[in-house]
């Protein structure tokens, strides 16, 4: 290890240039590191990477998803509840199979268990990859929180998937009872588990002598203690890592203090920041692995299986989406969906469009055990690794640089956006200076009359300004005040994103950031 530590210093530094430079040419930054990772392992005398699927599913997996659970609205998950379960589950079941069956066909030598045990693998699309790629388009609010959604669920059903496919092929029988018993204490297990363990932390958070830094380090081992408690009673680490994530961040106003909102902000940033670049070019720089243990099939061959597979994932993907919005037509005459309107076939094909694989099905595929129990090979495993790689790299290339082209050419106007984002932004903030001049002349008449600096405020919020000038307090009384006041400015934006589904939580974070920035700003006075 510490002899390559100056290779792994200077792959740090790759990354970071990369991802500046996926950033100046506008390309989605997983692209570009995964062929980074591709190039420079055909470099003579780069050491040999092998990389341990334990490092990706206990080290990367855990504070990855519960960043996402973080960055998620739960308002919108909620609100697509029922098309982000269909793609994370149904869906994924379905792509399974599609693969199983293919396989099957036309594979030499892959039975239908290892079929779903590929199935498994290169079924869950990327987060990371979509969310990087959208980040250069404008594309409707609506699609990015179904693809972030269903991005926090997918992993879990795939790997369970997997797991009973791998048992499948291991023992040589699947009894469905023992799996659908198996299947609901995964679920069950690994979600009480994450809200057990997330309940534990708030508490924590709230009553012991806490400060900023233990706060932080707290929210670094909370994903990781979940993920293993999970997996220790058999439950699914992936949905005890989204289930307590979304548990704490809901109420991360209520036991994370201002000052640690801000700093961990900052410090889960740049930790996510590293790890996805470094997953990202570790599955380049893993091809020589792969392709050395490719024996008893032509590297021709094993190419267009990989290819065959891909082409299988994208168009089951697309009918998928087309098919979620004629089962939503039909079932809106029977039971309220989030929105009747008929989206037409715009919106189902950048759904379709958005399946790029990644990391987690690197990680599945590597944790294929070598041998079975009886000490055999066990079977097509390095096939498997292969056709998952191609997948990997196709739809990452493929779909990754096509896809912001696409929403152009598409160009489908967000049904949800009533008004611009500045017009959005600049509305909330007359309500909310509307609010808190309110609360100001209401309960701290007597102070407004006595000091000149809430005087001043009460102008300023007049205007629609939501600034605190905290330069000109200098006295204890007004700095009271003005911390009462930016906590029921925060509780009254917290109660309107839940009331008002059209409300952009995005915008509503900017204020509350805003808020927490001036109240740090006061403590400091």
């Amino acid at each position: 290890m510490l002899d390559h530590f100056p290779f792994y210093l200077a792959l740090i530094i790759a990354i970071v240039l990369l991802i500046m430079l996926a950033n100046k040419i506008k390309v989605a930054y997983p692209v570009l590191l995964v062929l980074a990772g591709l190039a420079i392992s055909f470099i003579p005398g780069i050491p040999a990477l092998h990389i341990d699927p334990d490092l990706i599913f206990v080290i990367f997996l855990p504070p990855l998803l519960y960043e996402a659970a973080w960055a998620i609205s739960w308002k919108e998950l909620w609100r697509w509840r029922r098309i982000i379960s269909s793609f994370a589950f149904v869906v994924v079941f379905l792509t399974a199979l599609s693969v199983a069956l293919i396989a099957n066909r036309f594979i030499p030598g892959f039975s239908l268990a290892l079929g779903f045990l590929l199935g498994g693998i290169v079924s869950p699309p990327d987060a990371v990859s979509a969310g990087a790629i959208l980040k250069f388009v404008k594309a409707p609010r609506r699609l990015v929180s179904i693809l972030e959604g269903e991005s926090l669920l997918n992993d879990a059903s795939s790997l369970i998937i997997f797991r009973f496919a791998s048992v499948a092929v291991t023992t040589g029988q699947f009894l469905w009872y023992k799996a659908a018993l198996s299947f609901s204490w995964m679920l069950i297990g690994g979600i009480g588990a994450g809200l057990l363990i997330g309940w534990i932390f708030m508490k924590v958070h709230k009553y012991l002598p806490t400060d900023d830094n233990t706060n932080i380090v707290l929210t670094i081992v909370a994903p990781y203690l979940m993920y293993i408690a999970a997996e220790e009673v058999h439950g699914s680490g992936v949905l005890a890592v989204v289930s307590g994530g979304l548990l704490l961040a809901s109420n991360r106003h209520v036991f994370l203090p201002t000052s640690a909102r801000l700093r961990g902000a900052n410090v889960w940033e740049s930790l996510v920041f590293v790890l996805n670049g470094l997953v990202f070019m570790l599955i380049g720089l893993d091809l020589p692995e792969i392709t050395a243990g490719l024996e008893g099939v032509s590297l021709t061959s094993a190419i267009w299986y990989g290819v065959l597979v891909t082409l299988v994932l994208i168009i089951g993907r697309i009918l998928s989406a087309y098919g979620a919005v004629i089962v939503t037509l039909i079932a809106r005459n029977f039971i309220t969906v989030a929105d009747t309107r008929n989206p037409g076939a715009k919106a189902p094909l950048l759904i379709g469009w958005t399946g790029m694989r990644g990391v987690v099905s690197l990680a599945a595929a590597l944790s294929i055990p070598a041998t079975l129990p009886d000490g055999s090979a066990f079977p097509q495993r390095n096939l498997i690794l292969f056709i998952t790689f191609v997948v990997i790299l196709l739809t990452l290339v493929v779909q990754g640089l096509t896809l912001p082209w696409l929403i152009r050419k598409i160009n489908m106007e967000d049904p949800d956006k009533t008004l611009t984002e500045e017009e959005a932004e600049q509305q909330l903030q007359k309500q909310l200076s509307q609010y808190a001049l309110q609360q100001l002349k209401d309960a701290y008449s007597e102070q407004l009359n006595s000091h000149t600096v809430l005087q001043q405020m009460a102008q300023k919020w007049e205007h629609h300004a939501t600034s605190i000038e905290t330069e000109s307090i200098l006295n204890e009384e007004c700095k009271m005040v003005c911390l009462a006041l930016l906590k029921k400015q925060r509780l009254w934006l917290l109660a309107k994103n839940k009331e008002e589904q059209s409300l952009d939580e995005e915008i509503v974070r900017k204020h509350l950031v805003r808020l927490d920035l001036e109240e740090e700003k006061l403590r400091y006075l």
